[in-house]
């Protein structure tokens, strides 16, 4: 069953709604009856039918949400990937200038760096479109477009800062957007939560209450007992405890969401304990994720912690919305197959540009070397026929035998 929100002009007393169910072959007109409360339904045949009083409120292609989304994400992750740029371009300023002054040696010179919090403001408008993006679409669409971060990234690296990219780190950038494009086209319809009482509801559901139990013991064992013990040796606890918190801040920006978009119709939300909860929640599981990813790539190797906390995140948020907002409920067979297809494909692409990044592999020297191996296998074709006719003549009985290869 799927709930339709209608406007005020909709729902007058005598209005005629017509739902066209795109998939069956019937339609049903209701009548609004205000004196009753009631519906005055009918079915009829759908096979001739080509118009219709209301579209259908799941179409993600017709949403304006849908679309939204889709900029705010875009926009994040060029506004993060420039800010890691900025950033970027203002430290190896600094280490040749003020080399004492470097990060890595304990200094701060880089907060005097106009350049420096140019990058900063742009990282936090990034974040705050990514947050935003998830209030307006499901988690299945926003999460793809946390590759092109990566690759945005990577192209920015070879034209700005003179670092290349290999033959290796392409074809992963082709994979990781082919993987991208899969998820956001079979990515499920908008879920219906438009009210604080919903989202609460949603949170007070068994299955969610006992998946985040299980998601805060975890993140608590990692922070007080494995990570004072193996946490500068295992590089999954920082990064296991950036991603089971990722959860609870999906979760809390879809709330704050649902709150910002009903505050100018019912401003009673903003004294709602929900509310102020939700933005607990957000503040917190963001200053910690912060914290133990610093620690992370302060500790690892970067090319290893990237790909590895892109891979658990997604699979951590992808289980949440599941569990919390059903949105994989009205997806079908296939559309199921080919999400967790593009995750796979966006996974070995993120793998290939990361892993092989080191690996000097281009094109040119591909074909040139696969011309030499053609060039030798024809050499050696040739002497050997050169060594068979210096051969002594065979007698005429003799058996011949010729091996072609």
């Amino acid at each position: 069953m799927q709930d339709l929100n209608l406007s005020e002009e909709s729902c007058q007393n005598g209005s005629i709604i017509r739902l066209l169910c795109l998939s069956k072959t019937a339609a049903a007109v209701c009548i609004v009856n205000g004196d009753t409360g009631l519906l005055n339904t009918s079915f009829t045949d759908n096979h001739n039918a080509t118009e219709t009083g209301l579209s259908a409120v799941g179409n993600k292609w017709n949403s304006y949400n849908f679309w939204i989304c889709l900029t705010l994400a875009v926009l994040s992750a060029f506004l993060i990937e420039g800010s890691v740029m900025l950033k970027k371009k203002a430290l190896l300023r600094l280490a040749y200038f003020f080399a004492p002054l470097h990060p890595s040696e304990g200094g701060h010179g880089y907060l005097k760096d106009w350049l420096w919090w140019g990058g900063l403001l742009t990282m936090g408008a990034g974040k705050a479109a990514n947050f935003a993006a998830y209030m307006f679409a499901p988690a299945t669409v926003v999460i793809p477009f946390g590759t092109l971060s990566v690759l945005i990234s990577a192209v920015l690296s070879s034209y700005l800062l003179g670092e290349t990219l290999n033959l290796f780190g392409k074809l992963g950038c082709v994979l990781s957007v082919l993987g991208s494009i899969l998820m956001v086209i079979h990515a499920p319809e908008e879920e219906e939560v438009t009210t604080l009482h919903q989202m609460t509801d949603k949170l007070l559901d068994p299955g969610f209450l006992v998946f985040a139990s299980i998601l805060l013991v975890a993140c608590l064992l990692l922070i007080f007992y494995f990570s004072p013990r193996v946490g500068q040796t295992n590089i999954l606890v920082y990064i296991g405890i950036c991603c089971l918190l990722g959860a609870f801040t999906v979760s809390s920006v879809k709330g704050l969401g649902i709150a910002i978009r009903t505050v100018l119709s019912d401003p009673a939300v903003v004294r709602h304990p929900l509310t102020w909860i939700l933005l607990a929640s957000l503040v917190s599981s963001i200053v910690i994720q912060v914290n133990y990813l610093n620690k992370s790539l302060h500790t690892f190797n970067t090319l290893l912690v990237y790909p590895i906390y892109y891979v658990c995140v997604t699979t951590i948020v992808l289980t949440t919305s599941i569990i919390l907002f059903q949105e994989w409920g009205t997806m079908s067979g296939v559309d199921m197959v080919c999400t967790m297809g593009g995750i796979l494909v966006i996974i070995l692409g993120m793998a290939m540009l990361h892993l092989f990044k080191d690996i000097h592999v281009t094109l040119e020297g591909l074909t040139s070397s696969m011309c030499q191996l053609l060039e030798e296998k024809q050499e050696d074709k040739h002497i050997l026929i050169e060594e068979m006719e210096s051969l002594p003549p065979m007698r005429e009985d003799a058996t011949m035998v010729f091996i072609i290869s």
